[in-house]
């Protein structure tokens, strides 16, 4: 039974029943939003508004499909029992999540094939969601399971995240890539650096009993927050980079930057101090920095 205070998973268990909802949450809904918003800004950039045909689709094939298919893969072969990234009090893995996963890779691969022919840059789209699939699969299942493999799983995040999710969006227009999207693609790629040790360090401890090997476990978590600050500068120069391309003032993105370093800076100061509760807050608090990145990001660079 649904924990009393997630009356929306309540809700939904009702209509789904309980072992379809356990599918549907494994697929983290709650983060749609966040990676929405991410590939929307792609999309914004390149044509600007309203959203360029096909739209829906592809939002479709990338978030709900690729993105929903890559953690169910990651929540099958985990088998975490304490809470995750956009997920709290998991259900216990379905018997068949993996081949949902599986499924659901497949299906946006192939439906991805579909933009070849009718968009004229969507041989970029659908390149770039075979790579992520590849690197879904790499990435959750063993052998190789580069998430176990400190620097592997950030490669592949700032990859997946970071980097391709506004070029997907940006491509699937028909727009081709130019100097001032790869830029900020590099910047977002980085900004995802500094992002990712954020989402590992309140799970230290079921990371270190299941054998994986994290960035945060090897660097400890004080380096890791040193190193994410680090990340997060070189991130806005290469934002502030973008801006110059495409003849924006890049002097904009302090209040991105500020945002950041608000959430770091003091978490580095204390983190001794920092329960497991309190670095899943520290969590959210750094992706609500990046919704400000985002923003301000689109402010600046706004089609004109």
């Amino acid at each position: 039974m649904s924990p009393p205070d997630f009356t929306f998973r309540t809700l939904f268990e009702r209509f789904l029943g309980k072992g379809a909802m356990a599918y549907l949450l494994h697929l983290r809904p709650a983060e749609w939003p966040t990676m929405s918003a991410h590939f929307l800004l792609g999309t914004l950039l390149a044509k600007g508004w309203p959203l360029a045909k096909g739209s829906f689709s592809a939002w479709v094939i990338f978030v709900v499909l690729m993105n929903g298919g890559t953690l169910a893969l990651n929540s099958a072969f985990d088998q975490d029992e304490g809470d995750i990234g956009y997920l709290k009090a998991p259900p216990k893995p379905p018997k068949y999540l993996a081949h949902f996963g599986y499924g659901l890779l497949t299906a946006s691969l192939l439906w991805s094939l579909v933009f070849i022919r009718v968009k004229p840059g969507g041989h970029y789209f659908f390149e770039i969601v075979m790579t992520c699939v590849l690197m879904s699969v790499l990435y959750s299942v063993p052998p190789i399971r580069l998430k176990a493999r400190a620097g592997w799983d950030l490669l592949i995040n700032c990859g997946g995240f970071g980097f391709f999710t506004p070029m997907a969006g940006w491509v699937f227009t028909g727009r081709g890539l130019e100097p001032a999207l790869i830029s900020l693609c590099i910047g977002f790629g980085l900004l995802f650096a500094a992002l990712y040790p954020l989402t590992q360090i309140y799970q230290v401890e079921e990371d270190t009993s299941r054998g994986d090997r994290t960035l945060v476990i090897r660097l400890g978590v004080g380096r890791s927050l040193s190193y994410a600050i680090l990340a997060t500068l070189s991130a806005h120069l290469w934002l502030a980079q973008a801006c110059l391309k495409a003849h924006a003032n890049p002097a904009y993105l302090l209040l991105s930057l500020g945002a950041w370093l608000g959430v770091l800076i003091p978490w580095r100061l204390r983190w001794a101090r920092v329960t497991a509760p309190q670095a899943e807050a520290g969590m959210y608090r750094g992706l609500a920095a990046w919704a400000i990145t985002d923003l301000s990001v689109l402010i600046l660079l706004w089609p004109r």
